[in-house]
């Protein structure tokens, strides 16, 4: 088993932050990193839009309203954020897709997606 320090991206390099204000990650340490706690597969590091941000309330997951009781302040457009793979899938499926950092996406999204997809993604 890899040492957490070693964890990698979709690039086969170390992974990198994606952000620490807000605090994202599915464990809240500012990485998409995951495992098999993490249910949604928070492995995509996107910058949201506010397209992006609609699609995904009216898709059942309100990542705008904050939520006091999770420590959540609720995101704005350019707010980068670990985003479900599914979820970042679907937004793909409908072009509201936000674009992504590559050094940030963990290496399981490889499971999910071709890395030329990605890319077209990339900021």
């Amino acid at each position: 088993m890899k040492a957490e320090n070693e964890t990698l991206n979709v690039l086969g390099t170390p992974l990198e932050a994606c952000c620490f204000d807000p605090m994202t990650g599915a464990f809240r340490d500012g990485f998409c990193k995951t495992n098999a706690f993490d249910l949604g597969t928070h492995t995509v590091c996107a910058q949201v839009t506010t397209t992006f941000l609609e699609f995904s309330k009216q898709q059942g997951n309100d990542l705008i309203t904050p939520i006091a009781m999770y420590n959540f302040p609720g995101l704005k457009d350019g707010d980068f954020w670990c985003l479900c793979v599914s979820r970042w899938i679907e937004a793909h499926n409908a072009g509201v897709a936000p674009k992504i950092r590559l050094e940030s996406c963990h290496v399981k999204t490889l499971e999910y997606l071709d890395i030329s997809v990605l890319k077209k993604y990339a900021i």
